[in-house]
């Protein structure tokens, strides 16, 4: 087939990628959780993504000095982290860290699999910057050393204190060190937004309870004031439990089941587009800001939602809508999301065009 027949500039290579990710991806659904091939799918398609973008950057990767440098070293840090980077067999009976990762993003027990998609992404955004990143002065930058041994020092702790989280953070931060040894400071700051990103990959678990119990409590009062105005003046809450009259059904704002899971993907897409749309650092902070009470938002209307269908045509209805409408939710709190950006484009900040996208 010829390259101008295929849609969007793509090549048959690219197209052949992009099967690859679909297939990565559907693998990697709790259905095949446990499996021991899945991530074996994954790990290809990530793996091809950089060769990839390379192809598709060709003239910009031509450019770049210390190629050879930087890919053994890369190389080396990563397989630091595939035989010595997970000290515990909880989630992943494997020394890897980037297993234990992968088995913690595609686990059904824990919300995660946002982490996923998030490399991709990052690498995604290295294309859109290509020519920004290309315009920065490049050389060898030796004080990147010291980022790269506090990773280093980061994942020693992480190895003995079992605390895996504390060696993703090792992780990536050496290999953001890593592009700065290579290809210097003003390399560093340029690319700070892609690797940012990366930050999303660290699982959350636990440590989120502190403000979903918070956001859960706040969803079931305002849900409850809402009910009691006219939708359904008899229901009781108890907790982030929501009850009729009878006790008979009920609805729990739960943080598997609610919406509230939604937060760190809405807040990973606002920081996306907040920073790509945006070069005022109080309008990158407004996006990211409003994350959480547009997930809080989108969470009240879907319950309300559920509990007037509920009241109007039964409880079988209810429960319907409450497992099958759980996208309401996304749905409200992205919306609002684009209104607010919408409202900060049309204000200035002075004379000049500071918030027009960064040519890629």
């Amino acid at each position: 087939m010829n390259k101008k027949q295929l849609p969007y500039g793509l090549e048959p290579h690219e197209i052949a990628f992009l099967i690859l990710v679909g297939a990565a991806f559907y693998f990697s659904s709790a259905e095949f959780w446990k499996k021991p091939w899945p991530i074996y799918v994954f790990s290809a398609a990530l793996l091809a993504a950089v060769p990839v973008l390379i192809f598709r950057c060709r003239e910009e990767w031509r450019q770049l000095p210390n190629k050879i440098f930087i890919g053994a070293l890369a190389a080396a840090w990563v397989a630091l982290f595939v035989f010595l980077g997970n000290a515990t067999f909880d989630y992943a009976d494997s020394p890897s860290l980037l297993a234990w990762m992968f088995n913690i993003y595609t686990s059904p027990l824990v919300d995660e699999g946002h982490g996923l998609l998030i490399p991709f992404v990052v690498l995604a955004l290295f294309w859109w910057k290509r020519k920004v990143l290309l315009a920065q002065p490049s050389g060898l930058w030796w004080p990147a050393l010291g980022l790269i041994v506090f990773a280093l020092l980061l994942h020693l702790v992480g190895f003995v204190a079992q605390q895996q989280r504390l060696s993703v953070v090792g992780f990536f931060l050496g290999l953001y060190g890593l592009t700065g040894l290579a290809w210097g400071r003003h390399w560093l700051k340029a690319s700070f937004f892609p690797f940012f990103l990366l930050a999303f990959c660290i699982p959350v678990g636990e440590f989120s309870a502190p403000l979903t119990l918070p956001m859960r409590l706040m969803v079931s009062r305002i849900v409850e004031i809402v009910a009691h105005l006219g939708l359904a003046p008899d229901l009781i809450r108890e907790g982030t439990q929501l009850f009729d009259a009878q006790h008979t059904f009920g609805y729990e704002v739960a943080a598997a089941c609610s919406g509230i899971r939604s937060l760190v993907a809405l807040l990973a897409l606002t920081t996306i587009y907040g920073f790509v749309n945006f070069q005022s650092p109080w309008k990158r902070a407004v996006m990211m800001l409003v994350a959480a009470p547009l997930s809080v938002l989108g969470n009240v209307v879907r319950l309300c939602f559920t509990i007037s269908v509920a009241e109007m045509f039964g409880q079988n209805a209810g429960k319907a809508v409450e497992t099958d409408f759980g996208f309401i939710t996304f749905l409200v709190a992205v919306g609002c999301a684009f209104l607010v950006s919408r409202w900060l484009e049309k204000i200035t900040d002075g004379p000049t065009l500071a918030d027009k996208p960064a040519a890629p």
